[in-house]
């Protein structure tokens, strides 16, 4: 009898906590995995494997954290944003279909990066206690903020560029755009400290952080991926497009200030008039150029005026830039013309020395390069008007970066110093108001002349 009551009871009790048990997991899921506090796991018809299951579920738990706390991110992740791209119209247009099987977020990678615009986030400490709370790891990387750098003011006050968070073996990187007064936003590079945990992340698989970067401001959509509701760039395409050349180069304003120590600004009536009139020329050209869907940087003595002070160089009496010839689109000029500028003069053709020049209406010149690219070099010519001779600039390789002047985001060369030696030698520091174009660079060389019976063609003036 005593057996019989012992099986018994051992028997209830078992089924007891088996009942308790079934209970905490109904529980569990409808609080931990429902969409009720987050995207739904049982949503998901195929299979994880555990590594797939961790790192989506590191997702999740980000993405359930900065909800939580308002805080509005937004995916950058090149990977990620390349795959959704594919199925971008399916996504849009089914946004709480079922899917078959983790199609993005589980696809392995050790880092899945998020964004965010540092003026809709207050810094709560609140956030980072939840992290932790949830089993994140975070770090905050600091640095100066170039927003407060001068001429004036060197030191620069310390901002949040980038943090990190990790947990089971998967990191989270949220790089913070702040906004800059060339209507763009600003991300700064990822640098560690001395004193820093250098194995913390895997840092040199990171996106972003290298360099410091621009981009243009994206539009945001709301989808739903792998059961995950999640912001994205609204143009997925356009966004990995700008990643590829975003690299963002600052104006060197300690070495421009050394360089108005020897050889004082120029603060006349003149010359403060002609950078107002060169500055509203360069963002006439920018946004003309890029109506067009053109690319151009700053070239010749407006590319030395930004390397060398930071400013328009008042005596240049014009604004120079250069474009690819590859690049070159036939309604350049009507385009200058509607937006009120003259054609001064056309040179070369499209397959040689093409060069245009316009005039404002306050009489400041623009002067277009149309460059060619060579084996080894790059390079743009010039002609002479009166005898139809020819000249080759020669340049170095180079490529493309961002940077800010006279409040306008706009390229200049990344590797600006050959650029500017090649043109004005190694003593291009040193200021020089008598230049002739064709025999003062450093880079020039005679190419030819142009043969008499093409000279209606190459030679326009107007």
């Amino acid at each position: 009898m005593m057996q019989r009551i012992n099986k018994n009871v051992i028997l209830a009790v078992l089924t007891a906590a088996s009942s308790l048990f079934l209970l905490f997991q109904l529980y569990y899921f409808k609080y931990y995995i429902s969409t009720k506090n987050g995207p739904a796991y049982s949503k998901l018809k195929g299979s994880f494997s555990s590594q797939e299951s961790a790192q989506w579920r590191v997702v999740k738990n980000f993405l359930g954290l900065v909800s939580s706390h308002n805080v509005p991110v937004y995916l950058v992740d090149a990977l990620v944003l390349n795959l959704l791209d594919k199925d971008l119209e399916q996504l849009r247009s089914s946004p709480d279909s079922a899917p078959s099987e983790c199609q993005y977020f589980c696809k392995p990678r050790d880092v899945t990066t998020f964004a965010l615009l540092d003026k809709i986030w207050e810094h709560k400490g609140n956030l980072f206690r939840s992290a932790e709370k949830m089993g994140f790891q975070w770090q905050k990387y600091e640095g100066k903020d170039p927003r407060l750098e001068g001429m004036d003011d060197l030191s620069g006050t310390e901002i949040p560029l980038h943090y990190i968070f990790k947990m089971a073996a998967h990191t989270i990187h949220l790089v913070v755009f702040y906004e800059r007064s060339g209507n763009y936003l600003w991300h700064g590079p990822l640098r560690l400290k001395r004193n820093m945990d250098r194995k913390f992340a895997p840092f040199r698989k990171l996106q972003f952080g290298r360099n410091a970067g621009a981009y243009n401001r994206a539009e945001l959509l709301l989808i739903t991926a792998d059961g995950l509701k999640v912001q994205i760039p609204k143009e997925p395409a356009q966004f990995l497009k700008e990643m590829s050349h975003s690299e963002f180069l600052e104006c060197r304003y300690k070495e421009a200030r050394a360089f108005f120590q020897l050889y004082p600004d120029d603060i006349s009536l003149e010359g403060i008039e002609f950078r107002k009139k060169a500055k509203s020329l360069l963002h006439l050209t920018a946004f003309t150029l890029d109506t067009l869907g053109i690319s151009f940087w700053l070239s010749s003595g407006t590319c030395l005026g930004w390397y060398r002070q930071c400013n328009i160089i008042p005596y240049s009496k014009d604004v120079d830039i250069g474009i690819l010839v590859k690049n070159y689109k036939s309604d350049i000029i009507p385009s200058f013309q509607k937006a009120g500028l003259a054609l001064k003069h056309k040179f070369g053709k499209v397959e040689d020395s093409l060069e245009l020049s316009f005039l404002g209406d306050d009489d400041v010149k623009l002067d277009i390069f149309f460059f060619y690219e060579d084996d080894d070099y790059m390079w743009n010519g010039g002609t002479q008007a009166k005898s139809g001779k020819k000249f080759k600039y020669l340049f170095p390789k180079f490529t493309l970066c961002w940077t800010e002047f006279v409040e306008l985001k706009v390229q200049v060369p990344c590797e600006t110093l050959n650029y500017v030696e090649a043109n004005y030698g190694k003593n291009w520091d040193v200021p020089l108001k008598i230049w002739d174009w064709k025999s003062s660079p450093t880079n020039v060389q005679p190419n030819g002349v142009w043969p008499v019976d093409e000279w209606d063609n190459v030679i326009q003036l107007y």
